[in-house]
Formats: structure tokens, C-alpha cells, sequence
């Protein structure tokens, strides 16, 4: 066992298991992306080309129409940015599934997306924005040089459309730490970041997550330049907090690289970890059966989300901590 499946033991013998259904459908559209942002672990960048082909997202949407999935959880890169991105949307929808699109904002400005966010808000696709602190010079330093204008610029338009203002429209923000220490409280942060972008711009947004930055990717190369990857991992491991693993969101979804290719998260699908239930790992040919009960693949990233109040592509997951 590893050390994160040795601290499982001690409040659940028979490791992590998923539970007996499948709330969420997570897939990684592709990893090509107008950023190439210093914590993204899946390491995405216009560099790349990987993108998840029809014949994949046909088996998406097949596999949520069979578990009866209330959410299909679009990431990437940008996930704007794979060709069929309209249309499998527009399928999604047809099938009642709650559609949540997690970008970098930044997309929406250019020539080809700029129709994207009247698209999205016309089929009530909930959107999840990275805005990594409230204050330019931190996003900036995490994101690239005027990424914080242009994220700014782009909430304004979307709370003209209605996110972040009209309930069926809501607008997530997604706050990381900048370097190697834990988020503080979401509930407190989410306070802060409303008083200061109302105060700033005026722009409004439904809620903030916090997640913790996970010790892989391009954050783990960063932290191991500085000679501080050991220490982080100590920080995560000796923040566990046991009441985070029933909220864990392996538990509750699975993943999907652009290839078909099954995770138990994103962050597995960024170590190169697939699932390992004894069949197919591949969408295009999964038994269902052999999914549900799964054990969950581990290691010691898991700490990351774990640590304190707990983390996951949801935000915290507990309240017991900060």
C-alpha cells in the first residue's frame, strides 16, 4: 500500500471504493489551450492537439443516458476549443443532462469563440471560470501577463448576459493558492472576493471554489526547481482529514481523457493512472457492472485532496478546518 492507502485504512480496512452509482461524467475535451498556466496539471498549452473525436463523445453520451447522470462536467484545455464542442452540447442537453463547462474566460475574446457565451447561456450550460485570486498582480504571475484584464473583461460580459445574476445562470469562480500552502476557508474567501470585485467592478458571480494545488504536472516541476516538492507533500500529508473521504469526488464520478481512456479523476488521468477494475478501460467499450463498487486508484497526490477542508473540482468538500 501506499502511504495515502495506508491512512484510508485506518478508518475504512477495504480501501477507497466509488459508490454504487454515478453522479457526474467528467471528460477532458482536449488539452489544447489558448494559456499555458504554471499550475495547470494536466499541462495543457497551444502547443497541444489532443482532442476527444466524436466517435468518443457519442460514447459519452451514451454512458450517461445508461447511468442516469444528472451532470456532464466539460474541462481541458479550453474546452472551447475542440470542434465538436457545440454539438455534443446540444446533445447533452437534448438528454437532460445538466452541462457544466469549466474554462480560463480568456477564450471568449477571441474572433472564433466570441459567440460562445450567448451559445452556452441559450442552453443554460453552467459555467466554471479559474480567477486564481481577486488581485491582478497573483493571476497574472500564475496565468500569463493581462490574463487578469481580459478574465475581468469577460465577467462583465457574462453578467450582462445573465450569469452570475439569474439562477438558472450560475458562474463559479475557482481560487487556487499561488504557491505551496493550502486554501484558507472558502466561505470567508468567497465573502472577500464579492466585497472586492463588486468594490473594483462591479461584476457579480454566483459562488467560489477553492481547490488545493495538487503536487503533479507543471506546479510539481516548479516546487521540485525551488526544493520545496518534499516539503509541500509533508504539508498535504500531515494536513489529512478523514472526514474529506466520503466527498471525494472519485467516489461519485468518473473521468475521460480525450482518448476514451476511463480515470477515476482528473488528476489520475493527469499521472497517467487509469482505472484498474478488471475490464475494458476504455468508454467506447465499458460493462458498467465492472465500474460501480470500483476500488479507486491512489497515491500520494491524494493528500492534496484530502488536506484540510478536503478539494475537489467542487471546492471544499468539509468545513471542519481553517
Amino acid at each position: 500500500m501506499n502511504e495515502f492507502d495506508k491512512a484510508i485504512a485506518e478508518t475504512s480496512p477495504e480501501g477507497l471504493h466509488a459508490e454504487n452509482s454515478i453522479d457526474t461524467i467528467q471528460i477532458n475535451i482536449g488539452l489544447v489551450c489558448n494559456l499555458a498556466c504554471l499550475h495547470c496539471h494536466v499541462e495543457s498549452s497551444p502547443k497541444r492537439t489532443e482532442a476527444m473525436d466524436w466517435e468518443v463523445l457519442e460514447a459519452v453520451l451514451k454512458t450517461a443516458k445508461e447511468t442516469k447522470a444528472k451532470t456532464i462536467d466539460i474541462t481541458g484545455g479550453a474546452p472551447e476549443m475542440n470542434p465538436h464542442f457545440k454539438s455534443f452540447i446540444k446533445a447533452a442537453r437534448k438528454q437532460d443532462h445538466k452541462v457544466m463547462v469549466r474554462t480560463n474566460l480568456t477564450i471568449l475574446l477571441e474572433e472564433d469563440y466570441k459567440d460562445y457565451a450567448e451559445f452556452m447561456k441559450n442552453h443554460q450550460v453552467e459555467l466554471v471560470a479559474s480567477l486564481p485570486c481577486y488581485l491582478e498582480t497573483n493571476v497574472d504571475k500564475q496565468r500569463g501577463k493581462g490574463v487578469y484584464n481580459k478574465s475581468i473583461d469577460v465577467i462583465k460580459k457574462l453578467n450582462e448576459l445573465g450569469y452570475g445574476i439569474e439562477p438558472n445562470l450560475p458562474l463559479t469562480l475557482v481560487y487556487n493558492p499561488i504557491g505551496p500552502s493550502l486554501p484558507p476557508s472558502q466561505q470567508n474567501l468567497q465573502s472577500d472576493y464579492q466585497r472586492e470585485l463588486k468594490r473594483l467592478f462591479n461584476i457579480s458571480f454566483t459562488q467560489l471554489y477553492t481547490i488545493t494545488n495538487m503536487p503533479i504536472g507543471r506546479f510539481q516541476r516548479d516546487l521540485a526547481r525551488q526544493g520545496k516538492d518534499k516539503d509541500y507533500l509533508q504539508l498535504l500529508r500531515e494536513a489529512y482529514n478523514p472526514e474529506t473521504v466520503d466527498g471525494l469526488m472519485c467516489r461519485h464520478q468518473i473521468n475521460v481523457s480525450w482518448d476514451g481512456t476511463l480515470y477515476d479523476c482528473d488528476f489520475n488521468y493527469a499521472m497517467k493512472m487509469p482505472m484498474n477494475h478488471g475490464a475494458s478501460n476504455n468508454i467506447k467499450s465499458l460493462d458498467l457492472s465492472t465500474i460501480l463498487n470500483r476500488r479507486i486508484m491512489t497515491g500520494n497526490h491524494c493528500f492534496g485532496c484530502t488536506a484540510g477542508s478536503g478539494s475537489s473540482c467542487g471546492g471544499e468538500l468539509t468545513q471542519t478546518s481553517n
